[in-house]
């Protein structure tokens, strides 16, 4: 009896000792920001000190790309998949769908979901209404705590800024007036935190920061001047660049005063790119015109940041390509969770970079946008393409439109294979064959 109690002790104390040298998990993705807002990027408009810090210190990867619209990207990120697999309609997430919340839960983890939701009824009662009621509920998507802007019909999200409507644990907060959201959204994360730092945990904070309306934050001279409600970008998306950055300088410094920031791996990443009505300026003297939206590099590269003290090999940048899909296996190999074996998953994860070690790295990032069907989405159509360090490949409609965007950004020259090198030729006979890959799936 004396030996299967120590047996049980033995058992309970290196079970829980491997518990707690799981890393916590603070995933957030920045809403409408391309890489050309940030200062480490090069950026030069906006001032955002705490993730120019968290850069320095971590690993900063500066060939990262998302879907060019949110909810695609959304989507992808969740679960680890091309939109091919599971994509429904804009603004909604497939109620069946998996999504790393339920595998970090199941995993043992405490689990929080804080700010933007809208992946339930996208649609208006009078545009397409067999949408409405289809998409997954916040209560559904595998997170122990929701604290979440637009969980339910679209024409009841009211505001993400000020006075915001927020629904947490499927209660309705009423004292929100004359708050602004993300501050809110914050206060929520640090205190999941804070009750949570005993044991593991995976926060994923989808900012509403900085989409439009673009609003003045509390750092704004008319905040208080009542004008909360403007819109206006060119006064007010650098103070939204701003305070976003403010906001995740509370989330690190909360993770330090709990005593946990050695062991918890932050990552920063944007959903796609920077509003079209917004104009960045760069330190070498480019001046780039925010590509949300768009099939090229203004509307998918967006910055990515990953700062874990513990256990990366900081102070660098590393150029690998990384594609939303690949965020599942990241998340999930650093907290040596399983890929659930039953899943299709399309990314390979960048978590030995992020070490300093080679790792895997990828040869070409494959988006697939599809914005249809969805409220105001008139005009777009389904866009499908490979691209690598130079070289982008449209499939449409059954024909390839071959791009080189380091002499070509704006894509508005193909290639006329004809005349084309054999090495030109040779790196589009590579990207097709890659293309033919996700045909075939």
């Amino acid at each position: 009896m004396i030996l299967r109690i120590f047996c049980i002790s033995v058992f309970l104390t290196s079970f829980l000792h491997a518990a707690s040298d799981r890393p916590n998990v603070v995933l957030i993705m920045a809403d409408d920001l391309g890489m050309e807002a940030l200062g480490c990027y090069g950026g030069t408009s906006y001032q955002t000190p705490h993730l120019d810090r968290l850069a320095a210190e971590g690993v900063r990867f500066d060939d990262a790309h998302a879907v060019p619209l949110c909810t695609p990207t959304r989507v992808a990120l969740m679960t680890g998949k091309y939109n091919f697999r599971n994509w429904l309609a804009f603004g909604i997430l497939d109620p069946e769908a998996k999504t790393f919340g339920h595998w970090f839960s199941d995993a043992g983890y405490k689990t929080c979901i804080s700010g933007k939701w809208q992946l339930r009824s996208y649609n208006p009662p009078d545009y397409m209404p067999e949408w409405r009621n289809r998409g997954m509920r916040a209560e559904d998507s595998g997170f122990d705590e929701y604290f979440l802007w637009h969980t339910e019909h679209t024409e009841d999200k009211s505001s993400r800024y000020p006075d915001p409507r927020i629904q947490s644990n499927g209660t309705y907060v009423k004292d929100t007036k004359g708050k602004y959201g993300p501050d809110l959204y914050v206060d929520y994360i640090n205190d999941f935190m804070k009750r949570n730092s005993e044991e593991p945990f995976f926060v994923y904070y989808p900012m509403a920061l900085t989409h439009g309306p673009f609003n003045p934050t509390p750092d704004s001279d008319d905040w208080l001047n009542g004008n909360r409600f403007e819109s206006n970008p060119d006064k007010y998306f650098g103070d939204m660049v701003e305070y976003m950055d403010k906001l995740i300088g509370r989330i690190d410094a909360k993770l330090g005063e709990l005593g946990i920031r050695e062991n918890t791996i932050l990552i920063f990443y944007g959903d796609n790119g920077t509003p079209r009505e917004v104009t960045s300026k760069m330190r070498d003297g480019r001046v780039i015109l925010g590509g949300k939206g768009l099939n090229n590099r203004r509307g998918t590269h967006v910055p990515l940041i990953v700062n874990w003290p513990g256990s990366q090999a900081g102070g660098r940048v590393v150029s690998d390509l990384v594609d939303t899909t690949d965020f599942v296996p990241t998340l999930l190999e650093a907290a040596s969770i399983p890929l659930p074996q039953n899943e299709i998953f399309d990314g390979r994860s960048f978590l030995p970079q992020v070490k300093g070690k080679k790792g895997n790295p990828r040869d070409w990032v494959f988006i697939h946008h599809d914005p249809l069907p969805g409220h105001n989405k008139i005009g777009r159509s389904l866009s499908r393409w490979i691209q690598d360090k130079q070289y982008q490949l449209f499939d449409e409609t059954g024909h390839h439109h071959f791009f080189d965007f380091t002499t070509d950004p704006e894509l508005l020259h193909p290639i006329d294979l004809r005349n084309a090198s054999d090495e030109i030729k040779a790196a589009h006979a590579k990207l097709k064959r890659a293309m033919a890959t996700m045909d075939n799936d």
